[in-house]
């Protein structure tokens, strides 16, 4: 994961992202990556459930 964190609290998932950052380019080259888990991971804490998650901006 770049620039992603995860946290639950009871049955509340927190996600913290920080949008000042940037990881470059996409692979198309289309947007800058701000934050992404680089496809879905488990939820800290589940044993069932999963997040995929991209956060991105227009180049």
């Amino acid at each position: 994961m770049k620039n992603v964190q995860l946290k639950v609290e009871g049955n509340i998932l927190k996600i913290e992202v920080d949008l000042s950052k940037e990881f470059g380019p996409s692979a198309s080259g289309k947007t800058i990556i701000i934050a992404t888990t680089e496809g879905n991971v488990s939820i800290p804490g589940t044993e069932d459930k999963k997040i995929g998650l991209n956060v991105y901006r227009k180049k």
